[in-house]
């Protein structure tokens, strides 16, 4: 079969199913194994052998780990005592709940590597009292939708360690890459919400005693140590990603049972399960990209695609705002793993031929992902905070509009300055 023919039938394919509303995972392995039937070149073999290599990789077991960890955080108490520390310090401040918002989702995103999970533990504390304490309900939804992204910038990342499997890079890296820009989009949604507390007119709580924050900062010290654990880890090349997952998992539960003691046995089933059903779903959609992806390279699609790029002269600037549409495209339809295992195997030979930093990239691929969870109609932060604040899904997309505006900034100076994202991964 012709190339560009066979690469239309397994798109067509997959948009069928997608359309039809079959999971994404089982729609990347029907497109791929009706593609291949199709073509006359198919083994069941073939299919069993790509499946289990899709997943045979030992990186993968971070995504469990980070989990797990997330979850545990989420109903241990340890979001709630980090959300009152913050509160206790900057909650003072014009727009201070705005920015203990976003400060608690920052937290959060150096433990749990998901954005939902960022939403989820923080915004059913922090989006009822800013509405308690007078902010707009549409605002407050907003912004935590929007700050809860930083869970996938911030290491560690799912989608960072699916990068890294895909195309072959470190995840250490990665992660080291994610620091500095996370950094910087926390900086300026602090900024933002802090000049929009003023033009609107919200008020500030009342300023705690340094005894207060004592005490709060007391209780909240050992999720503050989380970051601590998983960055000095991996930066000081004490464990892997995957052993500092299962380190950070191991913490976990030993705060929760010893210090804390806030989990019921319900709290217990209820994470195991979250755990089991993340980890299986993303490992179900990395099996069927993987078989979705080998289609593509026996067509030989990526090469080319690369060749027609040097062909058409294409630069580097045209590249990137190609891709940056294209990822927002995707993702106002797909989640960023499927969108990571189905776009990078064409597009990162492109990268390597153009000369770009894998990293830059990844972290340029990584917040049009963030976006992504915020992009309706399939934006899965909208869906979440939908869900906390009983809301209308309209209302909370009207609410985080102009944060969409304000990353798309951030977008833009991350794609033209790549030393934001190079600097702290060459120290290493």
């Amino acid at each position: 079969m012709n190339p560009v023919l066979g690469a239309s039938v397994l798109l067509g394919l997959f948009a069928t199913f997608a359309l039809l509303r079959v999971p994404i995972a089982f729609s990347l392995f029907a497109a791929a194994v009706l593609a291949f039937l199709l073509n006359g070149d198919f083994t069941m073999w073939v299919l069993a052998q790509r499946l289990y290599s899709g997943i045979d990789n030992v990186a993968l077991l971070a995504i469990p780990g980070f989990v797990f960890t997330g979850a545990v955080m989420g109903r241990g108490g340890m979001a709630k005592h980090l959300i009152h520390s913050m509160r206790t310090i900057v909650g003072h401040i014009p727009g201070g709940l705005a920015v203990v918002a976003v400060l608690a989702c920052a937290m959060f995103a150096a433990i749990s590597g998901s954005s939902p999970a960022t939403v989820a533990a923080v915004g059913g504390t922090v989006i009822p009292g800013m509405i308690a304490n007078g902010y707009d309900r549409k605002y407050a939804m907003g912004l935590v939708a929007a700050a809860a992204t930083l869970g996938i910038l911030i290491p560690p990342s799912i989608p960072m360690i699916l990068f890294g499997v895909t195309a072959n890079v470190s995840i250490g890296q990665l992660f080291m890459a994610g620091v500095v820009p996370g950094i910087f989009l926390t900086v300026v949604l602090i900024v933002y919400a802090i000049l929009h507390a003023r033009a609107s007119g919200y008020g500030r709580l009342p300023r705690s005693s340094w005894s207060e924050r004592w005490q709060a900062g007391r209780k909240a010290i050992w999720g503050l140590l989380f970051p601590v654990i998983v960055l000095g880890s991996i930066y000081g090349g004490v464990a892997t990603p995957s052993e500092t997952a299962a380190i950070s998992s191991a913490y976990a539960i030993i705060i929760s049972l010893f210090v804390y003691r806030e989990m019921s046995l319900d709290d217990w089933r209820a994470t195991l399960r979250e755990t089991v059903v993340v980890t299986a779903m993303i490992f179900m959609i990395i099996a069927g990209a993987k078989l979705f992806g080998f289609y593509l390279v026996q067509m030989r699609i990526p090469g080319l695609v690369t060749d027609w790029v040097f062909d058409a002269n294409i630069t580097v600037a045209t590249f990137f705002v190609f891709v940056c549409i294209l990822f927002l495209v995707l993702g106002t339809f797909l989640e960023a793993a499927s969108i990571i295992l189905i776009t990078l195997p064409v597009l990162f030979p492109i990268v390597l031929a153009l000369g770009i930093n894998p990293l830059h990239f990844a972290i340029v691929m990584t917040v049009c992902m963030e976006l992504a969870q915020i992009t309706p109609p399939v934006g899965l932060n909208l869906f979440v905070v939908s869900g906390i604040m009983k809301a209308r899904m309209g209302e909370v997309i009207r609410g985080v509009a102009p944060f969409v505006l304000v990353m798309i900034a951030v977008l833009i100076v991350l794609t033209l300055l790549p030393g934001i994202s190079v600097w702290l991964p060459s120290t290493m």
